[in-house]
């Protein structure tokens, strides 16, 4: 049945919410260029962002408020679940309609499976927006009871802060109690309910109202079903009506003319005395005010002295904020420092000529050793974890789709049947990111990035001791063995026992359950180590073998981009292993020109691809392979596939390969690749001056760290081989976004590195808003349009905090590759 808004308003059951101002705030909501509703204080935003299909539900989707700076409200959205979790239902987002006649944005979504379809509108008026949710034919009578509108709130940000449901007070809980949501079985217990609804009536920056004129609200406190649920207002959806079927009147506390601080971005470790050396000063677009920025020494009596104040060059607008450059290059004084604009000051940093020198010692120490799976991880009085996953693992099931982006195509391309434990799994590499699983595109990745730093750089640091006839590994113990050559070596286990066990890589092992896959806490918890025998009982078990199917999948479909990219691995880990493990030294160069042979010998290659654990392109992986075996054997066709490669595979994003294979190729080839660099050269300009920080930052779902130190890696490697071409300072400029010369806030995205660093990370600690030392996170999200975030006090966020495993491996390198570059 077709509608039209408010015609059947006085037929209705229709909730009325308001959300007022404080009266001293003027009402200056405007629908902006970049389509969304603003004022001082106060942004809306109506599915400018949407739940992209990657990992589900990542809170960056419908009706958002982004409150004095912080984005405190998301997932403004009609869903089927009063405190939805990560893998609950979420609608499919058809269109979004803007028009400025009517100061309007409307947003048309539907649950394909439900056959039900709504809109929802916002739009402007005198006393903020009207929101509505709108349903052209009755609710599906599956989803009545179920279905609602749903607001979500930023636990973090009402931490410590009270509300008020109609005349009773109440205060949000900083740890959830009560009953949870079970779906299908069992429903919440609501914190409170009511008609009028009141956050943080005590603090105007955060304060937002509710007033329902018929269905009562009710105040959830969704982290009961699951650690990173928000706290939920909700109201259900009427049976049996159509139309505007909620109706709200919205709107924030502001504080009058608000203007966001000024942030002065730098790097938290410090400085070399001869690199370049620029803050960057990230302003509020209305902040007309320009002042001075000053360079302040700071003595070892506490006095301090200015040695540089100036006013910041203007460097223009990006996203939504102007900014302006401070630079102090020319002071190269050792000694500690802080920098000020107007009121605001920065934590202080060195500049030192040994300022890098220990800056990858956290990554590590710390970090790596504690991600290895396995593994009993030992710290002195603490258990990082236990011995986990020894009953790796089963066969996964045949056309499977993994809700963590695994795959099984339609055989198993293994001698096993599905069900059928795959002896020999159990050993070796590191748990993927903040979870457990063994993606095997991440494990040879870091295998060939620690290899090529270990043959540049000469790592040879010892401060863990790692026993394998015990599964024991103790850190902040030396063993007289090199720590980069034991994490190559337990890398290259996990590896070489994939070929061992079925004859090629493997995408990965990963939990078979959801309820595993969202463990959190001690790895050796989420199984009972012993192997899954279907004929037993659950609770029977001979101590070997057990009832209880809680081993993990083998996802076992052949791909030759992995195989490739496992190939290159192997044979970057025979070289570094020679003299250090000689038995799987050979071990790995014979499996890896096996493995080149057959898949030479392929009428086409095996092309399986799902998600993103099933290799990358297959020419990129090809000239890996390809270029680690020509190092490594000197071979001729090798060379040759390097050469082909050549002209088919870009060069700005694959360079290290190319320059790394140089010495071994005829002299053409160095002259062939210099071209390349020269238009590098343009290109690399014109991403340096897309914004004031001069990296690419990414724009997708999960943020760049990644990329950002990939890009600076890919320069050093162009510069050391033409450094006419590519400047040191192209190097330098990525370590300097890591350690807090980037948007949004100036924090070291390395934990335990700088002298403010993140310290709330999506590692497997996260429930206890915590960190691991020298972990890497994805850093600064840009939401769309304009908006970067990194959040602090929120560890969930996995497309801005979690760690991954690979990154921690490629800064290293980095951080070593800057110390080389600043020796020239």
């Amino acid at each position: 049945m077709a509608y039209q808004l408010g015609q059947w308003r006085g037929l209705l059951a229709v909730l009325f919410v308001s959300l007022a101002l404080p009266a001293q705030a003027k009402d200056d909501l405007t629908l902006n260029d970049k389509d969304y509703f603003e004022k001082p204080g106060l942004n809306v935003l109506v599915f400018s962002n949407w739940y992209d299909g990657l990992f589900s539900d990542s809170k960056t989707s419908g009706v958002e408020l982004i409150h004095h700076g912080e984005r405190t409200v998301t997932n403004g959205d009609v869903r089927l679940n009063a405190t939805p979790e990560q893998w609950d239902m979420t609608p499919m987002f058809k269109e979004r309609k803007v028009n400025r006649e009517d100061q309007s944005i409307e947003a048309f979504l539907h649950y394909p499976d439900e056959q039900f379809d709504f809109s929802i509108k916002v739009t402007k008026n005198a006393a903020g927006v009207r929101l509505t949710v709108n349903l052209p034919k009755p609710l599906p009578k599956s989803l009545e009871g179920k279905a609602g509108f749903n607001l979500e709130f930023l636990p973090a940000a009402y931490f410590h802060k009270s509300f008020l449901m109609d005349d009773t007070a109440g205060g949000f809980p900083v740890y959830p109690t009560g009953l949870k949501e079970i779906n299908g079985k069992a429903d919440p217990i609501a914190l409170a309910q009511g008609q009028h609804l009141v956050f943080a009536p005590e603090d105007n920056e955060r304060r937002v109202s509710i007033r329902s004129a018929s269905a009562p609200l009710e105040l959830y406190d969704g982290r009961g079903k699951a650690q990173n649920g928000w706290f939920v207002v909700r109201s259900k959806i009427p049976a049996n009506k159509t139309g505007a079927v909620i109706e709200w009147q919205i709107d924030a506390a502001t504080v009058k003319n608000w203007i966001r601080k000024p942030m002065i971005a730098h790097s938290q470790v410090g400085y070399h005395p001869a690199q370049k050396k620029i803050a960057v000063i990230e302003l509020d677009a209305r902040d007309k005010k320009i002042q001075k920025a000053s360079l302040i020494k700071i003595n070892a009596d506490g006095t301090r002295k200015t040695v540089l104040s100036e006013k910041p060059e203007s460097w223009g607008k990006y996203l939504r904020y102007e900014y302006r450059q401070f630079d102090f290059s020319k002071i190269q004084t050792p000694g500690l420092y802080t920098i000020t604009y107007g009121d605001q000051e920065t934590h202080s940093f060195r500049i030192d000529k040994a300022v890098y020198q220990a800056a990858w010692h956290p990554t590590l120490d710390m970090y790596l050793p504690v991600q290895m799976d396995h593994m009993t991880i030992n710290e002195s009085y603490r258990i990082w974890h236990g011995a986990s996953h020894l009953d790796d693992a089963l066969q996964a099931p045949v056309n499977i789709e993994h809700f963590d982006l695994y795959a099984q195509g339609p055989t198993t391309d293994t001698p096993y049947k599905p069900g059928e434990h795959i002896p020999g799994l159990n050993i070796g590499g590191w748990y993927d990111a903040g979870d457990y699983d063994i993606r095997t595109q991440t494990q040879y990745d870091v295998v060939n990035t620690l290899v090529t730093a270990w043959e540049t750089f000469s790592l040879k640091r010892d401060t863990t001791s790692v026993d394998y006839a015990r599964k024991f590994v103790d850190l902040h113990t030396a063993d007289g063995k090199p720590d980069v050559l034991q994490q190559i070596e337990h890398g290259t286990l996990a590896l070489i026992a994939q070929h061992r066990a079925v004859g090629h890589a493997i995408p990965g092992i990963v939990e078979a359950h959801i309820d595993q896959y969202h463990h959190l806490g001690d790895g050796i918890t989420k199984t009972d180590n012993l192997i899954y025998d279907k004929k037993m009982g659950e609770m029977e078990t001979d101590g070997f073998k057990s009832g209880k199917f809680d081993d993990r999948w083998a996802f076992t479909s052949k791909s030759s981009s992995l195989n490739y990219g496992s190939a290159a691995a192997l044979a970057a880990a025979s070289r570094a292993l020679t003299g250090f493990n000689d038995e799987l030294a050979k071990e790995c160069l014979a499996t890896a020109k096996k493995v080149w042979a057959e898949e030479a010998a392929k009428a086409k290659p095996d092309s399986f691809k799902h998600g993103n654990t099933t290799g990358g392109k297959l020419e990129h992986e090809q000239l890996k392979a390809a270029t680690e075996l020509l190092i490594t054997t000197g071979e001729a066709k090798y060379a040759q596939a390097v050469k082909k490669l050549a002209t088919e595979v870009d060069f700005g994003g694959n360079a290290s390969w190319f320059i790394r294979a140089i010495p071994y190729m005829d002299a053409d080839f160095k002259q062939q690749l210099k071209s390349k660099a020269q238009i590098y050269q343009t290109e690399l300009a014109a991403t340096q001056a897309k914004n004031p920080f001069g990296v690419p930052i990414t724009e997708g779902g999960w943020a760049g760290s990644g990329w950002v130190i990939r890009h600076a890696t890919n320069n050093y490697y162009i510069h050391k081989a033409f450094p006419e071409l590519v400047s040191r300072e192209s190097v330098l400029q990525g370590l300097n976004f890591l350690y807090g010369t980037h948007p949004a806030h100036n924090l070291s995205l390395v934990s335990n590195v700088g002298t403010r660093s993140k310290e709330v990370a999506y590692g497997m600690n996260r429930a206890d808003f915590s960190f691991i030392s020298g972990g890497i996170v994805p850093g600064i999200l840009v939401l769309k349009p304009d908006y970067p975030e990194n959040h602090e006090d929120w560890p969930f966020f996995w497309g801005e905090n979690e760690y991954v495993v690979n990154l921690a491996a490629s800064y290293i390198f980095l951080v070593n590759a800057a110390e080389d570059v600043l020796k020239e």
